[in-house]
């Protein structure tokens, strides 16, 4: 799908780049000569890399469809995500990585199916890939698993780097993502939990072109934490329900032997109980303020 070049431009592609000197050689040229045809535009940011990524970026300013950003110190995976994303204009913008393992042919066909669909958020589901290990493949496994035990789930890949949005959604709800790598599991949960349009395609991954991954083991504790966030944002009771009636439960099943037995009431059993009742509160408590806020994302 090949846009006349005279149409104002739809899709944006917001790529953040952090020490990728070795990489963005070899996908620039490719890249911008794809987006030029298409009437695509590009911004990178550069995520206070400490290498010659800088210097690379600076040999491609005369391209017009290239905008670079800056950032004087890293902020992030999801910060680099949330400075393109502002800077973007066209309707429809597209997040993918710096590393060359994402196929621009997927990009064309997910933007073909977003503009078809009418949708507000496309997902490249990367399933049936070559996994990059074995730990990593557990740590994205204990996510997907904790994400979907938080709140019902269709969507597989949740936290793939090639996605696809509508702006003005998107511009909306960065403001509740983390800079971390997060960002990618919490704004897909935040388009589900918003009930918007969300689909799943199947994508291709190629080898990194050159470089070395930067995720691990934190990466996915930091994810976890902010899953649980998300989730006591836009459904805390789902969290703190279950909490309150296991506290209740227990104490009741406690007590009961002892009541059996003549001895009255425990304080085993009766700090149980008020336990229970402190958790009910408390996500009621979070249902209110999680309304104030739900109330001011979607009325901006």
């Amino acid at each position: 799908m090949q846009n006349n070049p005279t149409d104002p431009a739809l899709l944006t592609l917001v790529i953040p780049a952090y020490n990728e000197a070795d990489t963005l050689p070899h996908l620039l040229e490719t890249l911008l000569a794809w987006c030029n045809q298409r009437n695509w535009k590009v911004i990178i940011v550069n995520d206070g890399s400490r290498d010659a990524t800088r210097q690379i970026l600076a040999a491609f300013n005369d391209s017009d469809v290239l905008e670079v950003v800056h950032h004087k110190v890293n902020k992030g995976y999801g910060g680099a995500l949330k400075s393109g994303i502002r800077q973007v204009t066209t309707k429809y913008c597209a997040t993918i990585d710096a590393d060359g393992q994402h196929d621009l042919r997927d990009v064309e066909m997910m933007f073909e199916m977003i503009v078809r669909e009418e949708a507000d958020l496309i997902v490249g589901n990367r399933r049936g890939n070559k996994a990059s290990g074995w730990y990593r493949e557990l740590g994205k496994s204990i996510i997907r698993r904790i994400a979907k035990m938080m709140m019902p789930l269709k969507i597989y890949d949740i936290n793939s780097g090639l996605k696809m949005y509508d702006t003005y959604l998107v511009q909306k709800y960065i403001q509740l993502c983390p800079d971390s790598m997060a960002f990618s599991d919490v704004i897909t949960l935040t388009f589900v939990f918003q009930r918007n349009l969300v689909l799943e395609v199947p994508v291709h991954i190629n080898k990194r072109l050159a470089g070395t991954s930067t995720i691990g083991a934190r990466t996915a504790f930091d994810t976890i934490l902010e899953i649980i966030n998300i989730v006591t944002l836009f459904n805390p009771l789902r969290i703190f329900l279950p909490l309150s009636i296991s506290c209740i439960l227990v104490s009741v099943i406690w007590e009961i032997p002892i009541l059996l037995k003549g001895h009255g009431i425990s304080i085993g059993a009766l700090f149980g109980f008020m336990t229970g009742i402190i958790f009910f509160l408390l996500g009621l408590l979070a249902e209110q303020l999680g309304n104030i806020r739900r109330l001011k994302i979607n009325t901006e």
